[in-house]
């Protein structure tokens, strides 16, 4: 076996290295830029004065970022040939993933909102893999450049991680159908044209079948936007919205009627491990900067890397990082070469551990660099602030626990959901 990051991706690697030199830290020290990475970044980003929304400046800054990384051909890397893309898999998006969050914050890489010159965009892959021909020729374009996208409405108010049990139905009328209910944790509904609305069609409570993905226009009658919920780490762009006789043409069916939930797992198998990657470039990033910290700095006249208080936590870390960073790349390595589905209770491991290690790290970060890391003037308390938020979304690590857990005792088997090809 061969560990090896394959040499077209270290040369790769640089490549993205000499880019963000080359364009983007340019962007990011003009015109007081850097206030959105600096100590003012949380009050830079926010936008108060319209109820903790994203800063239009912040979010055009964004922008902007990403169109220049898919001018010069990085943002749709993931992406497969025939639509711009370089065809990366999930190795390939793993090792970018950690290596652009090892680097800390910065306009080329920026997880609060998943920006990344090397674009993760789920709504682009699910487009390409589950949308009708009509859709596909209608979406991808306007996907790939960001001229308009769609949030995923899963999350009920009254139903978190057990999907399966969604209030929120449609029947059919005619040539529409009718959609009621009501969702929460939107991200990006201040700004997605559409929602993925998850519907139950068919079947009762409980059943993975029967559920069904609707494309919903925000604009329409019926739709509305409640509150935009606050969080621990600031700006919002969490949405509650509820459905009221919301009419939609069968054609918004999204991957076939009844088959909702398994886009949904598709989605949630493709990010978790790419998540898991940026979590530990995170992680080590905060490891990082604590050793060389603790070698200059020099209370009571020795270097604090001289004490073993300081160095055993750090050592422990960087053990979870290497360990772990071994995992996502046979679990990358093994999504690629057998299917996304062959190996989830992997995919689960890593991400609910690096998501705790990152949280771990920037916490021990925090009280190596004393009371500057507790500032803002250190980014530690920030990836902490936002890296808590993944041991809860997008599966807690309870659940994806009991994901594993189901694996091992036998409750559950490794198998693609209908459908997918492996």
């Amino acid at each position: 076996m061969n560990f090896d990051i394959p040499e077209r991706l270290v040369n790769y690697l640089k490549e993205l290295d000499d880019f963000i030199e080359r364009e983007i830290k340019p962007i990011e020290q003009a015109d007081d830029n850097i206030r959105f990475f600096d100590h003012r970044r949380e009050d830079a980003r926010t936008d108060w004065e319209r109820g903790g929304l994203p800063n239009e400046e912040w979010e055009q800054l964004l922008f902007r970022a990403k169109r220049i990384a898919d001018k010069a051909g990085h943002y749709r890397y993931a992406q497969p040939v025939e639509y711009g893309g370089k065809a990366g898999g999930n190795l390939d998006m793993a090792i970018i993933r950690e290596h652009l969050a090892a680097k800390g914050l910065g306009l080329h890489n920026d997880l609060q909102n998943e920006h990344s010159i090397v674009g993760n965009n789920v709504g682009l892959m699910l487009m390409i893999i589950y949308g009708t021909d009509e859709q596909k020729a209608e979406w991808i374009e306007d996907l790939a450049e960001g001229r308009r996208g769609f949030a995923f409405g899963i999350t009920e108010p009254d139903h978190g991680s057990d999907a399966t049990h969604m209030e929120t139905n449609a029947y059919k009328e005619g040539d529409e159908w009718v959609i009621n209910g009501a969702k929460t944790w939107n991200t990006g509904i201040h700004k997605a044209q559409y929602d993925l609305i998850m519907a139950r069609t068919s079947g009762k409570a409980g059943d993975g079948d029967g559920i069904t993905a609707f494309l919903v226009p925000t604009k329409a009658e019926g739709f509305k936007v409640e509150e935009m919920l606050w969080t621990f780490n600031m700006p919002t762009d969490h949405g509650r919205v509820s459905l009221k006789d919301v009419r939609v043409p069968h054609s918004s069916i999204f991957g076939g009627e009844g088959r909702g939930l398994q886009i949904v797992q598709h989605f949630f198998n493709e990010n978790r491990i790419r998540q898991a990657a940026s979590s530990l470039g995170a992680a080590q990033f905060c490891v990082n900067e604590s050793v060389e910290y603790a070698k200059h700095r020099k209370p009571f006249g020795k270097a604090l890397a001289s004490n073993q208080g300081i160095q055993f936590p750090l050592v422990e870390l960087q053990t979870q990082c290497d360990m772990l960073r071994a995992l996502i790349h046979k679990t990358a390595w093994q999504m690629d070469t057998y299917g996304a589905f062959s190996v989830s209770d992997k995919v689960s491991m890593c991400n609910y551990w690096a998501n705790r290690l990152c949280c771990e790290a920037a916490d021990r970060a925090m009280q190596v660099h004393g009371g500057m890391g507790y500032s803002r003037h250190k980014p530690f308390e920030h990836i902490y602030r936002h890296h808590r938020r993944y041991r809860i979304t997008e599966g807690a690590e309870e659940i994806q626990m009991r994901r594993v857990a189901g694996y091992m005792f036998g409750f559950m088997k490794q198998r693609a959901p209908k459908g997918v090809k492996e």
